[in-house]
């Protein structure tokens, strides 16, 4: 399927859509973005396996990267898109395939810009952090993301929110004695075991502390629990999974920390992080950002990779159509006002000095 940038925004998005690009299955979609950008002679097109770059080189004093994720979670019969009203439904249309269409859309359309731009249509978000491109290109090729200034379009229903959470995932495990369950009494049951820790998670209160004058909300819970061995065996183990949501407060070591200190007495072994990002709302570039697309910026809950551009030194922010709120329902949807929204804020900010 081919895009058209130049044509109707609505029609740009719903083809977007409609290419199905789970995560490990962006190549499609990596293709159309490529073929769409490619031929305009402001932009210099690159690919980096299932990611896509496009760039200016008009000298400005200021380069801007603009980035958001290919990929979504997987499918619940929730393709093709379809329109209802003012809604485009269908997996990938709040997150986050109205902030490519928009890229695409202001990539193409703006070839004079104030500002030079980095644009960059990126593979893996929606899986583990070791698995996401932007990671490997940070690494590998830093020199890609440099910039004054980034804005990542995700959802945020085109409203501006800054930073991000930390998220931290680790297990829990508990350890019994097997036996037959005819004779429960000779062994140990570590399935029931398991309730102290799911007691204490369940009684936590999570706290929501102000970072750089946003609110956040933290949240700590088991998100998976397996053990079990046969219907006639009392269990030897069980393994509860649990995920951390943190305030960019703190760093990934004062996280575990917490953690530690809710679950005192059990082994946690953690098996994927990401560090926040703070807002930074107080930077000049940031400010300016914020200046021109008008609105009360507000903390983004949830990880994003505005963390990654964090830790290169680069300040960023949240800014896309769709209700985050949305993202990975089997109902999700993105209101058409807020694809223009964020089109026509991007576009002002982006040839307006």
């Amino acid at each position: 399927m081919s895009l058209d940038p130049r044509g109707d925004l609505v029609a740009l998005f719903r083809a977007v859509v409609d290419i199905e690009s789970v995560s490990g299955n962006e190549r499609a979609l990596a293709d159309a973005v490529q073929h769409a950008l490619s031929g305009h002679a402001h932009l210099e097109v690159l690919r980096d396996g299932d990611t896509v770059i496009a760039r200016t080189n008009l000298g400005r004093p200021e380069r801007v990267v603009i980035a958001g994720h290919l990929d979504t979670v997987p499918l619940a019969g929730n393709l093709p898109s379809r329109v209802e009203g003012e809604r485009v439904y269908g997996r990938g249309t709040c997150d986050m395939k109205g902030g490519i269409a928009v890229m695409l859309a202001v990539a193409v359309a703006t070839d004079n810009p104030v500002r030079d731009l980095t644009w960059i249509f990126y593979d893996h978000e929606e899986v583990e952090s070791s698995a996401n491109s932007l990671g490997r290109i940070a690494t590998e090729r830093p020199e890609v993301l440099a910039g004054d200034f980034a804005v990542l379009m995700e959802p945020t229903s085109a409203r501006v929110e800054g930073g991000c959470q930390g998220t931290l995932r680790f297990t829990v495990t508990t350890t019994g004695t097997a036996a037959h369950s005819a004779r429960a009494w000779m062994g140990r049951n570590a399935i029931h075991d398991a309730a102290e820790v799911l007691a204490r998670l369940g009684a936590h209160e999570s706290e929501q502390p102000v970072v750089d004058g946003l609110r956040y909300h933290e949240g700590l819970n088991a998100v998976a629990i397996s053990g079990g061995i046969a219907g006639n065996v009392i269990p030897d183990r069980c393994t509860i999974t649990v995920n951390f949501r943190f305030a960019p407060h703190r760093s990934i070591d004062q996280a575990k920390q917490y953690c530690r200190d809710v679950l005192h007495g059990y082994e946690l072994t953690f098996t994927d992080e990401a560090a926040g990002a703070r807002p930074g709302l107080n930077l000049p570039a940031a400010a300016a950002f914020v200046a021109a697309v008008g609105g009360q910026p507000s903390a983004k809950f949830g990880w994003t990779d505005v963390a990654r551009f964090s830790a290169l030194g680069v300040p960023a922010v949240n800014f896309g159509p769709g209700d985050p709120s949305k993202a990975h329902a089997d109902d999700e949807f993105c209101p058409i006002p807020e694809l223009f929204t964020c089109r026509d804020a991007l576009a002002r900010w982006l040839t307006t000095t």
